[in-house]
């Protein structure tokens, strides 16, 4: 399948000296590959990234700024830098460097008809802290059971995925964790594909391990919900 039009979307709060490192590799990755843009959306940072993003934007034609005027949280933030995405197809990055960009060609080659969302798999690489790591197994054990949306790696920050899917699909906070078994339960398929994954060089964590383990408990039965009452109409044209 052709991608028209790619938009990178990184969501960053707080992140000002990950942000021109990031937008380099990105450029360095998709120049040449696939028309794309780059969206950042700054989720009410309190440092100098919005100064960071104004100073590059000058020199970075492909790139666009969306701002929160307060943090609202990563999944708001992926669905605002959707939501102003030109692209048919989105790619998503954490903004920590922690995803690698020269990753994102693998996921575009790895799209094919009926495929909705590809995923990144950083299991064969965590570079990560012993806690996360083991919370990471953790929950993604407990949701592809729950779930059965067989993705080894469901929080992994680096996906690709059709635009008009992702817009069409129940909005909730942390969605951005339970995208496969979204998008598999609006017919989709999900493939994964194994990812780079490289250790924090620059700032600290801003969306905590507590947030993605504990609320995502409740979030999960609320997926669960959905799946139960999911209709997929078939439509026949007369």
């Amino acid at each position: 399948m052709q991608i028209r039009q790619l938009s990178v979307v990184v969501p960053v709060r707080n992140e000002e000296d990950n942000i021109a490192p990031l937008i380099a590799e990105i450029r360095a990755a998709l120049d040449g590959v696939v028309d794309y843009e780059i969206i950042y959306v700054n989720d009410g940072s309190t440092d100098a990234t919005p100064q960071r993003l104004a100073e590059i934007s000058q020199a970075c034609p492909q790139l666009r700024v969306v701002h929160h005027e307060k943090s609202c949280g990563q999944s708001t933030a992926v669905r605002s830098g959707v939501k102003a995405a030109r692209g048919d197809w989105v790619a998503t990055l954490d903004g920590d460097g922690q995803n690698d960009p020269a990753d994102i060609p693998k996921l575009i080659a790895a799209v094919e008809p009926g495929v909705e969302l590809v995923g990144g798999n950083r299991r064969h690489a965590r570079r990560d802290t012993r806690i996360k790591r083991i919370s990471s197994v953790i929950a993604n054990g407990v949701r592809s059971r729950m779930l059965g949306d067989s993705t080894p790696d469901t929080g992994c920050g680096l996906k690709l995925f059709a635009r008009e899917v992702f817009l069409d699909l129940p909005y909730f906070d942390h969605m951005h964790r339970f995208l496969p078994a979204l998008v598999i339960r609006h017919g989709g398929r999900v493939v994964s594909v194994p990812a780079n994954h490289r250790p924090r060089e620059r700032g600290v964590s801003n969306y905590g391990t507590l947030d993605r383990l504990m609320v995502g408990i409740v979030d999960l039965f609320g997926v669960m919900w959905l799946q139960r009452r999911a209709k997929r109409p078939v439509i026949i044209e007369k």
